[in-house]
């Protein structure tokens, strides 16, 4: 039962700040930007199914801004694609942050927490005393002036 609830806890919160209005920008998935500059390489394991969609969300590894409502800094929506993925996020500078990944499996835009999973960066567990919102601090990750490749396991109910 601690798993379910941990996992319940987890995917609606993903859900939330996947679903949060942001001042953020949406971008396409093009890989080159993942060439030069501060950028991150997200490479995605265990996506479930190749239904619905995967949703990326950048945001500064501060307390402030992790998860929080209108602070992501980029979103990238794909279609999902069993298996494994690899989506490319451009970062504004060198610095800290972390990423939130959420798969919509029926591509419905809702939270269907018997369904959708979801996964962040440096693949903290998630439990009941933390309700699904690990510290920024198990999540953030440094970028400095080139890409860096980070891998995100996804989870599901």
């Amino acid at each position: 039962m601690s798993k379910f609830v941990s996992a319940l806890f987890g995917v609606s919160l993903l859900a939330v700040a996947a679903t949060a209005q942001a001042e953020g920008r949406v971008i396409s998935n093009d890989l080159s930007q993942c060439r030069n500059g501060p950028s991150t390489l997200v490479q995605i394991s265990g996506v479930k199914a190749s239904t619905g969609k995967i949703r990326v969300q950048s945001y500064r590894g501060t307390s402030a801004d992790w998860l929080e409502k209108g602070r992501w800094l980029a979103r990238i929506e794909v279609p999902a694609r069993a298996g494994s993925m690899t989506v490319c996020v451009p970062l504004p500078q060198a610095g800290v942050y972390g990423i939130a990944v959420r798969h919509d499996v029926n591509g419905n835009g809702k939270t269907d927490i018997t369904r959708d999973g979801g996964g962040m960066s440096n693949n903290p567990s998630i439990n009941i005393f933390n309700l699904g919102k690990p510290s920024y601090k198990k999540t953030a990750f440094s970028v400095g002036d080139a890409p860096k490749t980070i891998s995100i396991s996804m989870k599901y109910m």
